[in-house]
């Protein structure tokens, strides 16, 4: 079986809620509200939205932007929700007790929730960078360079 391995990203932060006792459908009515939208536009929209699936959700947000400032130290105000999807998972079945020795079952379903934030102000620094190449009289001649090799020793290399 061959793996996959995941791409390392420097400007991602996500949180992973599992077994969470909302149906898919009813979550992904939330979902799709917040996907795109900035960090703390969302947690807006989640405060005011009626539903019972916004509470989870909002947990979720939250505690990708923890992991954010607190692993990688990225600002709040630069954070964006890239990715958020919803994957259904097991139902758990249970048998309620009814008249003359009848049962009825009682299906409860659930779902992972995975929440994706992604730093912004790198692609910001990035254009402002590609702007500024693109100036008359600029270009990486006249530049003076210095890159570091990740997988050496710690040479310098031009």
């Amino acid at each position: 079986m061959i793996k996959k391995r995941k791409k390392k990203s420097y400007t991602s932060v996500y949180a992973l809620g599992q077994y969470i006792s909302i149906s898919a459908h009813k979550a992904r009515r939330v979902i799709d509200q917040i996907h795109g939208r900035s960090y703390e536009e969302a947690l807006m929209i989640l405060e005011l939205m009626p539903y019972r699936g916004c509470y989870p959700i909002f947990k979720l947000v939250y505690s990708a932007a923890a992991n954010a400032s607190h692993n990688k130290g990225f600002k709040e105000t630069n954070l964006v929700i890239s990715k958020a999807e919803v994957n259904q998972r097991n139902t758990v079945k249970k048998l309620k007790p009814r008249a003359r020795g009848r049962s009825y079952p009682i299906k409860r379903s659930t779902c992972h929730i995975t929440i994706v934030l992604e730093d912004i102000s790198f692609y910001q620094q990035y254009e402002e960078y590609l702007m500024y190449l693109e100036k008359p009289g600029c270009s990486n001649e006249n530049r003076n360079l210095t890159c570091y090799d990740r997988y050496s020793s710690g040479d310098l290399w031009d």
